[in-house]
């Protein structure tokens, strides 16, 4: 949840269906039109009651892997890592939990959810028959059922479970693996199913799941999708709200109008659960975005922003979709549709019952023109690109293109808060030789440095330049050239910011190449090579490479070419600061801050701030402006905020129309403007009085400008 919690949550809508069928015992199963939850068949505190007076049944969450046990065998559920005191508010709330194990989950978060340190088993292949993994996957499989079970929460114990996820995603994998992929899919569902937990186990985009396990579909739209086996419920476990951004990338808007219109198609077409991703997609707290250049805030243009506030239209717009749905309840449970052509882009689905029950979706796929149809001889106007829904196959009572909310609008305004008592600490970048460094001949790969400890590596080796080179005497400077694997890179001569380069998400391998000054004699070349989050999804994903892995060379001197690759370098994981823990209070005095607000205006790279404020006034949401700042991290009280970066969004920000088929490319927003401007601050990390705030500035900025606003939404 994003006021307390580094986690995502996400919520379902699963429309709500009913029948007479009785059964002795609590469980859950399905058939080809629903979940049956205790002989009925379902059609689906501040977060958890907005999204039931959303109309939403069922909160569905995934399990992270990296946060609950950081180490083998050390767990943590401790605080906002309280998986069963989340699930029991929910079920506390009255609404069901869609339990999603995984324990892969991707959702651009760091290693998709897996543990570093699952990198370093010997002989480990993810996410294939590899017995090193299955046998790591199914110890914290079982772990988190047998929490589950424990706490008596799957349905078939009285608890609010009602489905479970294994795997996620699998199938493009499963074919980059080929036979061991499909073996270890094959294991994966065997393995959970075997689990007892009386409730079904889903796979989402995995087309050949194997009974009883129920595959899924994710995507924009999924109307066009079946599963495997006609006794299995239709499910769309990820219904993209909108799309998540990088840094230096665009931010994402899905129009209400085509998701609500997505939301009914594939109702019309038999769908029993559809699940919002994200209906709240909240923050990437600390070190957790992953991508590679995901941005800290994961809002993804959700019905529940960022900061736990309604975004308008989207809520209220999909809010009246879920009544109409559920008004048709009863028909949509009784028959499948009947489909009727009324004109080249125009149906008809009628869901019609022998008790008499009628429900129709009356559709226009015409991107462009408004359709005026005949249904049971009564005349009907359908808007481009919509659905009418007609719970009694007569009258009205929702179109996917007619809005009735009210936009909101967010506005970021300064509140009483001041940053006082500014004060810095410089990185010395001499202070890199020490008792941690380690020197080999060679470049090393950072994450087999770092095990993702730190963002940070140095790689650390000298040059001599002899008195007699041109360049010293007028000549044109050397220039150096530096090949990473990503993502972002600093470098430094003799002490001396000479330049910085960085990847994009689409391509985390770039070059530094610049002229540099030398002097004669020895230089120290400082290179300080900066992870941006771990890469998430792809096959064999875990052995993808970060860090500087050459050529490193020298061009422009009079011998020619210098090629610095294999010579010896010295590496050292992370900061000063970081290593004297400089975030937290208690380590905050062990060093020599300089007092002054003159010293905070100067544009020194790899420089620590500290201020201290009081708590705003008020219970709006909070943010940290931090658009005067380069590229670092900030933490208030302990708490990590996340890496800020003022990257310039580049994209195509022509205009946005609902009427079309929807793709990230398309309704970009923010275009010249930085990426990401604001940070999250959740108020349950402050005081009242004298709350510290530290950062770690990486490049340069103004630290004076930085600011405390608060977040507030009007609608007009």
């Amino acid at each position: 949840m994003a006021a307390n919690s580094n986690t995502k949550w996400l919520f379902s809508l699963s429309v709500v269906l009913l029948t007479s069928l009785q059964l002795i015992q609590c469980n859950v199963t399905y058939d080809k039109k629903a979940l049956i939850i205790n002989g009925q068949r379902k059609m689906w505190e501040g977060l958890i009651q907005k999204a039931k007076d959303g109309g939403l049944d069922v909160i569905d969450t995934y399990v992270f892997w990296n946060l609950h046990e950081p180490s083998p065998g050390n767990y943590n559920f401790d605080g906002r890592y309280d998986l069963v005191r989340f699930i029991k508010l929910v079920h506390g709330a009255g609404l069901y939990v869609h339990l999603r194990i995984g324990p892969y989950i991707c959702a651009e978060w760091n290693f998709g959810g897996f543990p570093v340190w699952l990198k370093y088993v010997p002989g480990i292949s993810f996410r294939t028959d590899n017995e090193p993994f299955k046998s790591a996957m199914q110890k914290f499989t079982q772990k988190i059922v047998q929490m589950m079970k424990d706490e008596n929460l799957f349905e078939s114990q009285g608890g609010p479970i009602i489905l479970s996820q294994i795997e996620n995603e699998y199938e493009p994998e499963s074919k980059a693996f080929g036979s061991p992929g499909h073996a270890y899919m094959t294991w994966a569902a065997h393995m959970a199913v075997s689990m007892d937990t009386g409730v079904p186990w889903v796979m989402c985009k995995e087309f050949d799941a194997p009974d009883p396990v129920i595959n899924t579909c994710n995507g924009f739209y999924c109307d066009y999708f079946s599963p495997n086996k006609p006794y299995k419920p239709p499910m769309w476990t990820e219904a993209w709200t909108g799309w998540f951004t990088d840094f230096g990338g665009p931010n994402h808007q899905r129009p209400a109008e085509d998701l609500a219109f997505a939301v009914a198609r594939f109702i019309q077409k038999g769908g029993s659960l559809v699940n919002y991703y994200m209906y709240h997609g909240g923050t990437n707290f600390g070190r957790t975005s992953g991508g590679p250049f995901i941005t800290t805030s994961y809002d993804y243009d959700a019905p529940i922003d960022e900061y736990g506030l309604i975004r308008q239209p989207k809520y209220g717009h999909l809010k009246e979709l879920h009544k109409a749905i559920k008004l048709c309840e009863k028909a949509l449970l009784a028959a499948d549709s009947t489909v009727t052509s009324l004109g080249s882009y125009e149906q008809a689905h009628v869901f019609s019952s022998d008790s008499g029950g009628c429900a129709a979706f009356l559709s226009n796929y015409n991107t462009k023109q408004t359709a005026r149809v005949k249904f049971n001889n009564i005349q009907y106007s359908l808007p481009p690109w919509s659905i009418s829904i007609l719970p009694d196959c007569k009258n009205v009572v929702f179109n996917t293109a007619q809005v009735g909310v009210q936009t909101s609008q967010v506005h970021m305004l300064p509140t009483d808060s001041e940053l006082l008592s500014w004060e810095t600490f410089n990185e010395d970048i001499s202070s890199v030789d020490d008792d941690k460094m380690i020197t080999v001949a060679g470049l090393l790969e950072q994450l087999n440095i770092t095990r993702d400890t730190s963002d940070y590596l140095w790689y650390t080796t000298s040059v001599h330049i002899s008195s007699s080179e041109s360049f010293l005497r007028g000549g044109r400077l050397p220039v150096l050239t530096v090949q990473s694997a990503g993502h972002a890179l600093h470098v430094f001569i003799n002490g001396e910011l000479s330049g910085s380069a960085h990847g994009t998400r689409e391509q985390r391998r770039f070059t530094f190449t610049e002229d540099v000054k030398f002097h004669a004699g020895k230089n120290r070349i400082s290179l300080l090579s900066v992870a941006v989050g771990l890469p998430n999804n792809g096959p064999r994903f875990e052995t993808w490479n970060t860090g500087i892995l050459g050529p490193v060379t020298l061009h422009g001197l009079d011998e020619g070419q210098r090629d610095l690759t294999w010579q010896k370098w010295s590496y050292k994981v992370g900061l000063k600061g970081e290593d004297m823990n400089l975030r937290s209070r208690k380590s905050v005095s062990l060093v020599n801050w300089i007092q002054g607000s003159l010293v905070v205006g100067r544009q020194q790279p790899l420089t620590w701030y500290k201020a201290y404020f009081n708590s705003p006034k008020g219970d709006d949401p909070l943010a940290l402006d931090m658009g005067s700042m380069g590229k670092g991290q900030v933490w208030i009280n302990g708490h990590s905020i996340g890496r800020y970066w003022t990257l310039y969004a580049e994209g195509n920000c022509s205009g946005c129309s609902y009427s079309a088929t929807f793709r990230p490319g398309r309704c970009q927003l923010g275009c010249g403007q930085p990426t990401q401007k604001w940070y999250h601050v959740p108020r349950s990390w402050l005081k009242s009085t004298r709350n510290l705030l530290v950062l770690f500035e990486e490049i340069g900025g103004d630290a004076s400008r930085i600011s405390l606003v608060k977040r507030l939404v009007t609608s007009h």
